[in-house]
This record gives C-alpha cells, sequence and structure tokens, in this order.
C-alpha cells in the first residue's frame, strides 16, 4: 500500500511538471523569434563587428551617429532623425486623437440608442474593418488630391491621419460599444433623474466607467499611426515630412550596400518608444478585454 501511494504521490508530481513544462513551452516558445531579434538589435548598434549572429566584438556607440549628425545612406543624405521623429509623433497622436473621439461617441450612440438600421450598421462596421488600405491607394490619392492635401508638407501628414483614423475608427468603435454595453443603465437613469442632460450624463457618469476601454483604443490607434508605413510611403514626397518607418525603408537601399549597425541602431531607436508604451499601460490592458472591464 505505501509503495503504491508513493508511486501515486510520484506521478502526480511529474504530471504537473509536464504541465508546468508545457505551459512555459506554449507560453516562451513563441517569444523566443521576437527577443531573438531585439537582442540582434541591441547587440548590432553597439558592436563595431558581430559574429555568429548575437556575439559582439568590440563595443562602439558610432552606430548611434544619427543621433547628432544627418543620416547618410550611401551618397545620399537624410533629413536628420530628430524631426522625422516628431512626424511620427504627430501622425500617432493625430490619429489617437481622432480614433478616441469618434469612436467613442459612435460606440455610445450603437450601444445606447435604438434607431432604425442599428444592426445593419454594426455588421457594416465589421465589413469596413475588412478593407485593407492597400486597395483604396488610388481612390484616397484622388480624394487628398481634390480637398487639396497631396503634396502640401504637413498638411499631407494630417490628411493621412485622417485617414489611417477612418480605417481604424470602425474596430475601434465596436470595442467601445462593449465597454458602454457593460454599464447599466439603472446608473444612467439615476444621472437623468438627477437632472443632467444626456451629455453630462455622458460626460460625467458614464466616460469615467469606460476609461480603461478608452485608454486600449488609444493605445493601439497610437501604435497604428506610430507603425504607419504604406500611406505616408505613397503619399508623402518630401523627405523633411518622412516618419521614421518610411526613413527606415530608405536606409536598406541595396542590400549590399547597407550599413548594418546603423540600420540595428535606428530599429532600436524606433522600437525603443513601443517598448516603453507597452510597459507603462499593460496595468490598464491586463484589466480588460474586448468588451468589457474585468472585475
Amino acid at each position: 500500500m505505501a509503495t503504491g501511494g508513493r508511486s501515486s504521490r510520484s506521478w502526480r508530481y511529474v504530471s504537473k511538471v509536464l504541465k508546468v513544462l508545457v505551459i512555459l513551452g506554449v507560453a516562451v516558445i513563441p517569444l523566443i523569434p521576437i527577443w531573438s531579434m531585439v537582442a540582434w538589435l541591441a547587440i548590432q548598434s553597439f558592436s563595431k563587428k558581430v559574429t555568429l549572429g548575437l556575439v559582439p566584438l568590440g563595443l562602439s556607440i558610432e552606430n548611434w551617429r544619427f543621433l547628432w549628425s544627418p543620416v547618410r545612406a550611401g551618397l545620399k543624405e537624410y533629413p536628420n532623425i530628430w524631426p522625422v521623429t516628431i512626424n511620427t509623433l504627430l501622425l500617432a497622436l493625430g490619429v489617437s486623437m481622432l480614433v478616441v473621439l469618434v469612436s467613442t461617441l459612435g460606440g455610445y450612440a450603437i450601444s445606447r440608442i435604438d434607431f432604425k438600421g442599428r444592426t445593419l450598421l454594426m455588421e457594416f462596421i465589421i465589413a469596413l474593418h475588412a478593407f485593407p488600405s492597400i486597395i483604396l491607394l488610388i481612390a484616397l490619392f484622388i480624394i487628398l488630391n481634390k480637398l487639396g492635401l497631396y503634396g502640401k508638407g504637413i498638411i499631407t501628414l494630417i490628411g493621412i491621419a485622417i485617414i489611417k483614423a477612418g480605417l481604424e475608427i470602425p474596430m475601434s468603435t465596436w470595442i467601445i460599444k462593449g465597454f458602454f454595453d457593460s454599464i447599466p443603465w439603472d446608473l444612467e437613469w439615476a444621472a437623468l433623474v438627477d437632472g443632467c442632460s444626456r451629455l453630462k450624463a455622458w460626460k460625467s457618469v458614464i466616460l469615467p466607467q469606460v476609461l480603461p476601454g478608452i485608454a486600449a483604443v488609444a493605445i493601439f490607434s497610437f501604435l497604428a499611426g506610430w507603425s504607419e508605413f504604406l500611406l505616408v510611403f505613397t503619399y508623402v514626397k518630401d523627405e523633411t515630412y518622412y516618419t521614421l518607418p518610411v526613413l527606415l525603408y530608405h536606409m536598406i537601399g541595396e542590400f549590399k550596400f547597407i550599413d548594418w549597425g546603423l540600420l540595428a541602431a535606428m530599429g532600436l531607436f524606433y522600437t525603443i518608444p513601443t517598448l516603453l508604451f507597452f510597459t507603462l499601460t499593460q496595468k490598464v490592458l491586463l484589466r480588460i478585454y474586448v468588451g468589457g472591464v474585468k472585475g
């Protein structure tokens, strides 16, 4: 009997260990390629030379020279990195603000107001999210040209921010709607009975309850604007108004002339704000799921 008990306990222990190993494998293995790329960027950007992919030979900050001097690729000189970073930041912030404003209002209306065609509108919102921006490039070019937003420097960036926000708003509206759905009607009715207007009840009572959802939408739309490449590459012709993704693309040039150290340092520079953003906002993201707030 004692032998059988020890055998049973040993099997349970082995079973728990196997479960932990499986969970770690599922959680960690998909992250290995990502962290390997980040490690390569960090090692390559601070090394004079790298062997075997991840083995540095000599430390150097020469690859970070783009922080204090113009960026050069071959015989061509590109704008200083700081104006380009500001362009990228302005685009990301513009997209984020537009998405938050429109999706918050739209999500509330779809959630709380019963109007004709409401179900059809929600289905249309999902359908809109299925359209990639690449199939709209010609149509968007015509619209920007007609509105006088093409080839006008910062004005073109504003037009791109509006376009990118328009592409992000449908799904963001759907997400925010889920958060409004999770708020009891009694809370809003109490505010209306106490004398609040519909707008004041929305602003003072309802919005504070969906702040995690608004934060999530703001974060994802900011990152969408920060990483936007195709629209800027297509519509911005003045190098002064490039964004970081477009500048990185031009730094690649012809593969046999790539300065890998410089490219790695610029890639790490481009990645750092995103990593910091996720680190600072992860508590908000962990409190939510699509459609509501975790209790």
